[in-house]
C-alpha cells in the first residue's frame, strides 16, 4: 500500500497553516510535508506535529522571494552567498522539525546566462548542501518541475536530474519524482520510476490537466500505485494537489485507487 503524505501548502488551504495540522491528522494522514516552515515558529510547527502524531516528510531549502514569483536560485551564479546561508537555516530548521529530507529548487534560469554556467553554478552549489545535510543526517532532493506552469525552469526533466546528480556524485542526493511535473513534460510515468527506482528519494502527485487529485484526469493513478508496489517503492508520496472541491470532499481517491 502506498504511504501518502499531505502537503500543507496545497491542502486545507482555507484555513490559516497552522491549523491544517489537525485537519490532515482529521483526515486519514499520517504524514505531512509543506513548502516552506521558515515565516513560523519552529516550537509552533513542533507542537502541531506532535499533538496530531503526525510525521514530517519534506520541505524545501529557501527559494528566494516567492511571493515576487521566485521559485529558487540555487542555479543563479550571482547568488550563491544567499543559497549556502539558505541551506544552514535550512538544516537548523529541519533538524529541529525531525524532517529527513529538504527539497532544492533550482529556479528558473536567468536570462543572458550561459547553460554551462548554470550548470556548474547548481552542481556545486548542490554539492555544498549534499555536504552540510550530511553532517545532519539528511537527504537532498532535486525536483524537475514543467515549463508550462513555470517558463524558464532550469530543471524540468528527470533525465537532467539524474545527470546532474551523477556530477554531483552524493550518496544522500536524490530526485523527487513528481508524477505531474513528469507527466506534462515527457510522460512514460512507470517505465521512468522503474528505470530510476534507486535514484527517487520522494514521489509527489496531481493529475493532469488541472493538477486536481488523483482521478479527475488523465493519469492512470490506479495502475501507478499498483505499479509501486510492484517496483518496491518504499517511500512517501506527497499529495502536492488543488482540491477540486474541497480536500475532504474529494479524498475518496485514496480508497478508490490506492488498494
Amino acid at each position: 500500500m502506498p504511504k501518502f503524505a499531505a502537503n500543507l501548502t496545497m491542502l486545507f488551504n482555507e484555513v490559516p497553516f497552522l491549523d491544517r495540522f489537525d485537519r490532515a491528522a482529521k483526515a486519514g494522514f499520517d504524514a505531512v510535508e509543506f513548502l516552506f516552515p521558515y515565516s513560523f515558529a519552529t516550537a509552533d510547527i513542533q507542537a502541531r506535529l506532535k499533538a496530531n502524531g503526525l510525521k514530517l516528510v519534506l520541505h524545501n531549502l529557501p527559494a528566494g522571494d516567492w511571493d515576487a514569483g521566485e521559485r529558487g536560485i540555487a542555479c543563479h551564479p550571482d547568488r550563491i552567498a544567499e543559497f549556502r546561508e539558505g541551506v544552514a537555516r535550512a538544516v537548523e530548521v529541519g533538524t529541529a522539525l525531525g524532517v529527513p529530507q529538504l527539497n532544492c529548487l533550482a529556479g528558473k534560469a536567468p536570462a543572458g546566462v550561459d547553460e554551462v554556467l548554470l550548470r556548474k553554478t547548481f552542481v556545486a552549489n548542490l554539492k555544498h548542501a549534499a555536504a552540510e545535510l550530511k553532517k545532519a543526517k539528511l537527504k537532498l532532493l532535486i525536483e524537475p518541475i514543467n515549463t508550462f506552469d513555470i517558463p524558464g525552469f532550469y530543471l524540468n526533466r528527470t533525465a537532467q536530474a539524474v545527470s546532474i546528480l551523477d556530477e554531483v556524485g552524493a550518496d544522500n542526493a536524490f530526485v523527487q519524482y513528481d508524477i505531474y511535473h513528469a507527466q506534462r513534460m515527457e510522460g512514460e510515468l512507470a517505465a521512468t520510476m522503474s528505470k530510476h527506482l534507486l535514484r527517487i528519494g520522494h514521489i509527489q502527485l496531481a493529475d493532469n490537466p488541472g493538477r486536481n487529485e488523483p482521478g479527475t484526469g488523465e493519469i492512470n493513478y490506479a495502475f501507478l500505485f499498483a505499479h509501486l508496489d510492484r517496483i518496491g517503492y518504499a517511500g512517501w508520496i506527497g499529495c502536492e494537489y488543488k482540491p477540486a472541491a474541497g480536500t475532504e470532499a474529494g479524498l475518496g481517491w485514496r480508497q478508490r485507487l490506492a488498494h
